[in-house]
């Protein structure tokens, strides 16, 4: 990938111009938000797989004195979430009694979370993700906006399938009742997962809707949100990063410079990560782990989500750019930040260091 991230001012400044602020080089660049195969995940199928002896080792590690956790993260780690789910349900029929259960008597805080993530299906973990940013007082708009922004349709699709079953209501349905304003019609657009997935590209309605975005921000006194919203969370990828050419050469500025002017609050953060998917979600997953392990204190709950969520899509990518990043690679970052067996579950999901 040739592109590093843009990052807010305070946080990191390149040295020289920032290679994602080529936009002509992302027109042919391969894009997270449509990719069908796994290969540049992290965690593969294991070759010459058994379920019956990793249900047995799971078994000996969980109703043994103690948990041997060394066990959990070996087990856990080494298997693609298709192979999980074979040794969930084979669990299951052997004690009795839920693999997702078991892991949440045994164990405790972070390590446990990330456990019961790998357990799930991928759609459920973050269906229940959605759940927790929406459940009791307040929203997490930051994981929703986090999740909605950098998913395909088909993992939207996936996850209000997922949360139906669940919760026996729609996905939709729950959310209109948690987000509002222009923040709420853009991430409800979004939560449809019917965002336009051809490949083609029309460069007169990418000049017409860079002209659009235009004349509804920057050349008039208040903004039309509704148009930004509409654009960009309808039109297909390789469309919008041509609108984003057409969009610089109208402005001088570039379409994400624009909204950080424009707008503010939840909207902004939502339509700038809408941009920043687009353009690269890789980037966009490093700068967030970045953000989540600089300083005093690192946000656990952050770690697990990226790292488990596209362990098997995009991991390895997101490891090249939080290097042009950080300056170090995320397998040593992790090794300063968490420890424990959370930070063994981490650094397998990872992958050794490159």
């Amino acid at each position: 990938m040739l592109f590093f991230p843009h990052c807010q001012s305070g946080i990191y400044r390149p040295t020289t111009m920032s290679a994602w602020d080529d936009l002509e080089l992302l027109l042919d660049s391969p894009s997270s938000l449509t990719v069908t195969s796994n290969a540049r995940g992290t965690v593969k199928d294991k070759p010459n797989f058994k379920v019956e002896e990793d249900v047995s080792a799971l078994r000996k590690a969980i109703e043994g004195l103690g948990t041997t956790e060394k066990t959990l993260v070996e087990v856990m780690t080494q298997r693609s979430n298709a192979q999980r789910q074979l040794i969930a349900k084979a669990y299951e029929k052997a004690t009795g009694r839920k693999l997702v259960s078991d892991l949440m008597g045994d164990t405790h805080g972070d390590f446990e979370d990330v456990l019961v993530a790998l357990a799930s299906p991928l759609a459920v973990y973050e269906c229940h993700e959605v759940m927790k940013a929406i459940k009791g007082a307040g929203t997490t708009e930051s994981i929703l906006t986090e999740i909605f922004a950098s998913r395909s349709n088909k993992q939207i699709i996936a996850m209000s399938e997922a949360y139906l079953a669940e919760t026996g209501r729609s996905l939709i349905y729950d959310l209109k009742s948690e987000v509002s304003g222009d923040y709420g019609k853009a991430l409800l657009t979004l939560a449809e997962g019917k965002r336009d997935e051809s490949t083609n590209v029309d460069n007169n309605k990418a000049k017409a809707d860079a002209k659009a975005l235009y004349e509804a921000g920057e050349k008039k006194w208040g903004t039309d949100e509704a148009k930004f919203i509409d654009i960009l969370c309808h039109r297909s990828v390789p469309q919008l990063r041509q609108t984003m050419v057409e969009y610089k050469n109208i402005s001088k500025k570039s379409l994400q410079e624009s909204i950080e002017s424009e707008m503010s609050g939840t909207l902004e953060d939502l339509l700038v990560a809408v941009v920043k998917c687009v353009k690269s979600t890789p980037a966009y997953f490093a700068e967030k782990l970045f953000k989540a392990m600089k300083g005093l204190g690192t946000t656990e709950s952050i770690l697990t989500r990226i790292l488990v969520s596209r362990s098997e899509i995009d991991l390895l990518d997101i490891k090249a750019e939080y290097k042009k990043l950080s300056g170090s690679s995320l397998y040593s970052q992790l090794q300063s930040e968490v420890s424990g067996s959370y930070g063994d579950i981490l650094k397998r999901l990872c992958g050794q260091d490159d």
